[in-house]
């Protein structure tokens, strides 16, 4: 089944005024998520990794990219399609409390 990579973002603010009741069934469909095979976690602080032509690893500590708001979280998802994965993470917190949820397809690595 394919895979999609789905990067959830959303604010503490967003999150607060959302209804309690709302947020409770976010988190609750998030479980059921997991509980049939997804992988879901909130975001850390980000590093930069750069190997330019393997000359040496560079590390900076800060997003590469930035946004209105901040990366909240990931999750790792099957879906049998584009729209069956934007059905699912449509319930998450991000989604619900005013907040955004990003959808990637997971293609093979070239080559295969």
């Amino acid at each position: 089944m394919p895979q999609y990579l789905t990067i959830g973002y959303g604010g503490q603010s967003g999150y607060d005024r959302t209804p309690s009741s709302l947020r409770n069934a976010a988190h609750a469909h998030d479980q059921t998520l997991v509980a049939t095979g997804a992988t879901i976690g909130r975001a850390g602080a980000p590093v930069q990794v750069r190997n330019a032509e393997a000359s040496g690893v560079e590390t900076l500590n800060a997003a590469y990219l930035t946004s209105d708001l901040p990366v909240a979280g990931f999750a790792l998802i099957e879906a049998a399609s584009l729209e069956d994965a934007i059905q699912q993470v449509a319930q998450s917190p991000c989604a619900i409390c005013y907040g955004v949820v990003e959808v990637w397809p997971l293609l093979p690595p070239d080559g295969d």
